[in-house]
């Protein structure tokens, strides 16, 4: 089992409480970031992910978005904008520059790992998405508690989502985890995602039945499908 330390890092004037684990045995010279999602959630919700992806060899970085877990702010002044750049500024802290990147994302989240992978390109080579959301152009500047709601409850408004655009040139691998039905993420997201996914990526759709749509609570309780995740996600 890889140690696990947890740290805060400055990001303006909040602190972002993270963990890393380091790999078990050889390192494979790729960091994993995994986020968690929105609501009540915070990067606890993940730790049996984050440890089987260290036990593959991964330097693991998991993170508490401002306004969540143990990191300062509040939740309704944060953004998916904020979201991106206090990610990015875990993975520039804190992911040795030659490392490969690995990216997880749970729900709102699905969002982040596309915009990271828009912004670091070829880096990316393998995004992990746990019943992604993806969101529409016009909601990413807004804070949550002030429009946000009101832009994503448009009918058809996450098609205008860059997440979509994104996925569809990314060439690496992907693999996206959905619950056999999901009561927070419209099935339609979920093909618009299979469809975008299916064109040039390495891509695998796992469907687990008996799962909802929170899969890190899904996992803690069922270690083979954590496993399962984490091996087609770190496969040579």
């Amino acid at each position: 089992m890889s140690d696990s330390i947890q740290q805060l890092l400055s990001w303006g004037s909040e602190k972002l409480a993270y963990t890393t684990r380091e790999p078990t045995g050889a390192p494979t010279g790729r960091t994993a970031v995994v986020m968690h999602g929105a609501g009540t959630s915070d990067q606890s919700v993940h730790a049996q992910l984050a440890q089987q992806l260290a036990e593959r060899g991964c330097r693991t970085i998991a993170f508490d978005f401002t306004g969540h877990g143990a990191s300062s702010g509040r939740l309704q002044d944060l953004s998916l904008s904020d979201r991106f750049d206090q990610a990015r500024a875990v993975i520039n802290s804190l992911a040795p520059d030659g490392d490969q990147l690995l990216l997880v994302g749970a729900s709102m989240s699905g969002q982040t790992v596309a915009d990271l992978t828009a912004h670091y390109g070829g880096r990316v080579v393998a995004v992990g998405l746990l019943a992604p959301a993806v969101y529409p152009r016009r909601a990413w500047p807004l804070r949550f508690g002030a429009g946000f709601t009101q832009a994503i409850r448009v009918p058809q408004a996450w098609r205008d989502s860059a997440a979509l655009d994104t996925y569809t040139l990314y060439t690496g691998r992907a693999v996206l985890a959905v619950p056999g039905e999901d009561h927070v993420i419209p099935q339609a997201v979920n093909d618009a995602l299979v469809q975008a996914l299916s064109m040039r990526a390495d891509f695998t759709h796992l469907v687990l039945p008996d799962a909802d749509h929170h899969l890190g609570r899904y996992f803690k309780a069922h270690p083979d499908a954590c496993a399962r995740f984490a091996d087609t996600l770190t496969a040579p």
